[in-house]
């Protein structure tokens, strides 16, 4: 039974974490179910965040973010999953 996302109606992969069309998350059915962050935060880590948490809230930073584009690769990648994708453009950014 094909996987179809329901944003845009593209059809996905049985193991697809993301829809072909934008990239965006997909929601998984079965599997393992969504776990609480107390079940695998460190407690003291846990304090830590919620006692810094105002001197974190509001903080901003400036970044500089560099799109490049490869000739012929939305050809290439057209009609596969960003994961599969990915394994072949990795080697070029290296």
């Amino acid at each position: 039974m094909a996987r179809i996302c329901s944003n845009f109606g593209t059809a996905l992969s049985a193991n697809a974490k993301f829809c072909r069309a934008w990239a965006h998350p997909v929601a998984t059915t079965g599997g393992t179910p969504s776990r609480s962050p107390d079940s695998y935060i460190p407690k003291h880590l846990a304090k830590k965040i919620l006692t810094s948490k105002g001197s974190l809230e509001g903080e901003r930073k400036q970044v500089t973010v560099l799109f490049a584009g490869l000739k012929g690769s939305m050809e290439l990648l057209d009609d596969r999953d960003p994961e599969e994708a990915r394994k072949i453009l990795d080697p070029c950014s290296n």
